[in-house]
């Protein structure tokens, strides 16, 4: 607890009373004060709390070019990149600090001509619960990262 300084008057006594119960008074008013603004801070509005598609988007691209840049297609690399790109998308989600779980897919294709077809699907709380992906490409590659996320 705070050390809230008091004096206490020794004349007169009926004083002495009055000031005690003020005393008194601005303890309990600093101890709720510091009760309701912990209560506040817990108090987290939409946004703070909800899956933000255009931020997550931008996670996403920021790790993809920190990842893979302006490097062309190399298979010796690829499980280094994708590596990174998840590590670095989870890095920048946790420090979000939202309340939820993430689940981060990397899959870097060569460009040749395959073709590459995906899907998944989900059953959770729409109202929570969200996604976003993102396809990244250069000349030689492409990058499709998916982000899960599920609110604890």
């Amino acid at each position: 607890l705070p050390i809230i300084p008091c004096s206490l008057p020794t004349k007169p006594k009926h004083f002495r009373s009055s000031i005690v119960d003020l005393c008194t008074f601005s303890l309990l008013l600093y101890l709720l004060r510091r009760h309701f603004k912990a209560k506040m801070d817990d108090f987290q509005t939409g946004e703070e709390t909800a899956f933000v598609v255009d931020e997550v988007s931008n996670i996403i691209k920021e790790s993809v070019e920190g990842a893979i840049g302006g490097n062309a297609y190399q298979h010796n690399k690829v499980n280094q990149w994708t590596s990174n790109v998840v590590e670095q998308c989870l890095n920048q989600l946790t420090k979000l600090n939202k309340p939820f779980k993430y689940i981060v897919t990397c899959v870097i294709m060569q460009k040749n001509g395959a073709g590459l077809h995906t899907a998944s699907s989900c059953f959770w709380d729409n109202t929570t619960d969200g996604s976003c992906t993102v396809r990244w490409e250069n000349k030689t590659m492409y990058c499709i990262v998916s982000v899960f996320g599920l609110a604890i």
